[in-house]
């Protein structure tokens, strides 16, 4: 048989086609080798019952029980039946209930003293645990001899509990399992025989029968380190090839002059940069240099002046001849970044013009709200290089769109932004343009050599002197509302003392259409108060302009608001003519405010770790320390609370993005990024497999330097082709 065609064989061909059916539909399972690699996901001890005590509510699970008692119940008048059983493991008690024409068989087979193997959701009536109609499967045999045979042939063995779903039993999917393992022995073998030895991995087929048939501990352990290795390494390969191709793809080199733009820049700033920012620039200055495109990734503190390093590096590259382009996930961002970076450069941002230094450069805007005469002096400056800075949002990446020379691409808060969004920008160079790709939202190594893998990383993680820190605390609004009223005293305190003030709510409201219209909102919240719609923006506002905030200005930016009201709100802000300033999320990156020192986040359970992190970076840009209050509704001991008392409790951004990442599945962490490479992921876990993941690189970027074409190495191109088919080439290729 050929090695790779049983792997691909339809599951249907061996399964039968109801089967195959429901493992396509409810677990993704299409292949041979999509269910030898559909992993169990714990193990149980055969002979040792599982915790009744540790049960998880509204989760699927399996449990080998014993039934300690067994009675039909009548209800309605007589006229509906109900069969309760319990069952015990010495840990605790569940009970089992079955309804009308259900009730029968169990009732003949699960008498007392019998022990089953059970499936189904638990759930609590009246307070207590259930399954309601689990599956089921007996484990004793009627006659003592057999009985006793297979106890023992039970109690010896793991039984592996698969990931299942309602339609499917796990032991259903082992049975499945048992009839497809045979062509295991046909799998190619990913891994060069040097490195398998050398690092004592067992061959991958015997790997896949002790994963899902082991006969010890140690058996498992075997197969889960082959298997994790695998998955990192094949991954790595795939990146090392692609920054290998990166590297012999030609580029302009970008040197900085002697005397231009960028000493010009140097020479006026009022500061120093920190030693964290030398050393970034040092990174990007060298990359530039060379005649292969840069591929970086700027990850930093909020507030640690990536901005700063970005423009210096585009300075460098219009000093070299060529022009830099900004691309910013939103209008409000692309404006703002537009006026700090014109305040910071002064003169030398107005080349050309009247008053404009001769060593300067124009610095234009492009959004898609502009007016059509302003948008068309921006596409002539950018055609005919007398913009030698460009700033926008995706308006940049339109056909319409041409440059006179783009040698730089900068990406700000690469995660809103889709790759062929890049792609399509950086497809406007002569040649492919350098690349920098900065992010606020701290990503740990780990996911970094994963998602990131193809960029070589910068992280700047030293805040600028001067900058203040932030007291952080959680307001429990429910519990304790005295608490929310002292919050509004501390806003009014900060406005009292000179300073501006943030309060961020999830929603924009006001909308008929948003939540289904007030009367629909009020009688949801009147059924259910943990359902009410999460606060909103204009609302909020109303009720501080007329109550705890009466006399302060306060004014509202959000998302619906037309993009010249937006920039106008924006700059009374920042001038101080507005003491509050009520937003959504909009503000959560870019925004340089100094006199901001206090936030509010309303609903603040609402948002995820990242967010509120960035969002507090927007308070203590100053000298004046920030303040910034989490105001929840959320019970005491619920996860949503313990998230945020994290965040209180750290401004340490790659601290709670760790936390953030142990709380969320590991696909979403790998979704966005790298489309079907997710998939690719079952046994190994980005945050836990660190040490994997770093030799599994350096193995990588060893046998791609000595084999780019991987020629001598069939089996391992084979499995990356199955891998990266098609669409998922073409999306690594454009990360």
């Amino acid at each position: 048989m050929d090695r790779v065609s049983s792997f691909d064989e339809p599951l249907k061909k061996l399964l039968g086609g109801a089967t195959a059916k429901v493992m396509a539909e409810h677990l993704g399972l299409h292949t041979v080798g999509d269910l030898l690699h559909h992993y169990p996901r714990r193990y149980e001890e055969r002979g040792k019952l599982t915790a009744l005590a540790d049960l998880p509510l509204d989760e699927h699970v399996t449990v080998v029980a014993q039934v300690a008692d067994a009675r039909i119940l009548m209800f309605n008048n007589g006229r509906g039946k109900r069969l309760e059983v319990t069952l015990t493991d010495g840990s605790g008690r569940l009970q089992l209930v079955f309804f009308g024409h259900g009730v029968h068989k169990p009732h003949k087979e699960l008498l007392p003293g019998r022990q089953a193997m059970f499936a189904g959701k638990v759930s609590v009536f009246n307070r207590k645990m259930q399954l309601a109609h689990p599956t089921y499967q007996l484990l004793d045999a009627s006659d003592a001899d057999e009985a006793t045979e297979a106890v023992d042939a039970f109690a010896g063995r793991l039984l592996p509990i698969y990931p299942a779903c309602k339609q499917l039993d796990s032991w259903r999917i082992a049975k499945a399992v048992d009839a497809v393992l045979p062509s295991a022995r046909d799998v190619v073998d990913p891994l060069p025989a040097a490195l398998r030895e050398g690092r004592g991995f067992t061959p991958l087929p015997e790997a896949l029968l002790k994963v899902h048939r082991p006969q010890t501990k140690a058996d498992i352990e075997d197969a889960k380190a082959r298997l994790k290795w695998d998955e990192a390494f094949v991954l790595q390969v795939a990146l090392a090839r692609r920054r290998y191709a990166e590297t012999q793809l030609p580029a302009a080199a970008r040197r900085p002059v002697a005397d231009g733009l960028l000493d010009a820049f140097d020479a006026k700033l009022p500061f120093t940069l920190t030693e964290g920012q030398e050393k970034v620039s040092k990174e990007i200055f060298d990359d530039l240099a060379t005649e292969h495109p840069m591929h970086r990734l700027l990850q930093g503190e909020v507030g640690s002046g990536k901005t700063m390093v970005a423009l210096r590096a585009m300075l460098a590259v219009v000093d070299a001849g060529g022009q830099a382009a900004m691309l910013a996930p939103t209008e409000v961002l692309a404006q703002q970044h537009h006026r700090s970076i014109t305040e910071m450069m002064g003169e030398l941002a107005e080349g050309g013009m009247l008053g404009g230094s001769d060593r300067g450069t124009k610095v234009v805007l492009l959004t898609g709200s502009m007016g059509t005469a302003a948008r068309r002096q921006a596409l002539l400056d950018l055609v005919t290089g007398e913009a030698g800075i460009v700033i926008g949002t995706h308006a940049l990446i339109e056909d319409k769109v041409q440059f006179h020379d783009l040698g730089l691409v900068v990406v700000d808060e690469q995660h809103r932004f889709g790759v062929e969004q890049r792609d399509a920008l950086r497809s406007k160079g002569k040649q492919p343009p350098h690349l920098l790709v900065m992010t606020a939202t701290p990503i740990p190594r780990t996911v970094a050599m994963t998602v990131f893998g193809d960029l070589e990383t910068s992280v700047l993680d030293q805040l600028p002197a001067g900058r203040s820190p932030i007291a952080s605390h959680v307001v429990p609004a429910k519990d304790k509302p005295h608490f929310l009223a002292r919050a509004w005293e501390r806003v009014r305190e900060e406005v009292e003392n000179g300073h501006q003030a943030y309060v961020v709510c999830p929603r924009i409201g006001d909308d008929a259409d948003e939540a289904g219209g007030k009367a629909a909102k009020k009688k949801a919240a009147e059924q259910d108060p943990d359902k009410r719609p999460p606060l909103a923006v204009l609302e909020i506002a109303d009720e501080l302009r007329g109550g705890a905030l009466a006399g302060l200005s306060v004014e509202v930016l959000h998302g619906r608001m037309h993009p010249d009201e937006k920039d106008d709100v924006m700059r009374r802000f920042a001038a101080g003519d507005v003491d509050v300033l009520v937003a959504t999320t909009v503000i959560e990156v870019g925004v340089n405010v100094p006199n901001a020192t206090a936030m509010v986040i309303m609903d603040a359970d609402r948002f995820g770790v990242s967010q509120l992190h960035q969002l507090r970076g927007r308070v203590g840009r100053g000298s004046a320390p920030g303040l910034c209050l989490l105001v929840s509704e959320a019970h005491e001991a619920s996860p949503a609370r313990a998230r945020l008392s994290a965040v209180a409790a750290t401004l340490d951004g790659f601290e709670l993005s760790r936390i953030d990442l142990e709380q969320r599945r590991e696909g979403d962490v790998l979704g966005q990024a790298q489309s079907g490479v997710r998939s690719s992921l079952r046994m190994l876990a980005v945050i836990d497999d660190e040490e994997v993941i770093a030799a599994a690189r350096e193995e990588a970027v060893a046998i791609v330097a000595a084999d780019p074409e991987l020629e001598h190495l069939p089996e391992l191109r084979t499995v990356l082709t199955a891998l990266l088919d098609k669409e998922r080439e073409e999306y690594l290729d454009k990360g």
